[in-house]
C-alpha cells in the first residue's frame, strides 16, 4: 500500500516495530514519496554510474564537455562514458541546481560546466560519504567475506 496517506498499513508488522516504522514513514512523507522527490532523485543519482564522478570532477573547476569525456573516461572504472551519457547526465545534474552550464558569446559558441553553488555543497557531502565508506571498508569487506562463506 503506498505511504501517501495519513498512516501506514502496519498489518502483519511486529507490534514492537509499529512506532518506529511510523515515524520512518512520516519522515519519508515529509521528504515525498513520489520518484522524482528530491530525496529519492538525488540519492538515485549519486547512486548511478557517472554521476557522482562528474561532480567530483567538476569539483576541480570549470571543464569543456569534451575534455570532460576524456577525463572521466581515464579516471572511471567503467567502460568510456559516451558523449550522449554525459549530456544526459549534465542535463541532469544542471536541472537539480547541482551543475552550471555556460554558454560563450563565441562563434561558434564554447559551452563550459562548473558546480554551482547547491553542488558545491552536494560535492562535500559526496567527499565525506567518500571518506565514511573508506574508514569502514576493512569491516565492509569482512562481511562481504563472511557472507560469500555461507554459501560455500
Amino acid at each position: 500500500m503506498p505511504m501517501d496517506g495519513a498512516s501506514i498499513d502496519l498489518t502483519g508488522i511486529d507490534p514492537a516495530h509499529h512506532a518506529a516504522v511510523s515515524r520512518l514513514a512520516a519522515d519519508m512523507r515529509a521528504g515525498g514519496v513520489r520518484r522524482d522527490e528530491p530525496v529519492r532523485a538525488t540519492f538515485a543519482l549519486l547512486g548511478d554510474r557517472w554521476s557522482t564522478l562528474i561532480l567530483l570532477v567538476l569539483g576541480m573547476g570549470v571543464w569543456r564537455h569534451a575534455e570532460l569525456r576524456r577525463v572521466l573516461g581515464r579516471l572511471g572504472a567503467e567502460e568510456k562514458i559516451s558523449q550522449r551519457v554525459l549530456t544526459l547526465k549534465l542535463r541532469a545534474l544542471e536541472r537539480d541546481g547541482f551543475v552550471a552550464r555556460a554558454v560563450s558569446a563565441d562563434v561558434p559558441p564554447k559551452v563550459s560546466y562548473a558546480l554551482a553553488p547547491l553542488g558545491e555543497s552536494l560535492h562535500a557531502e559526496a567527499w565525506r560519504l567518500i571518506g565514511w565508506v573508506r574508514d569502514h571498508a576493512a569491516a565492509i569487506e569482512a562481511a562481504r567475506h563472511a557472507f560469500d562463506a555461507q554459501d560455500e
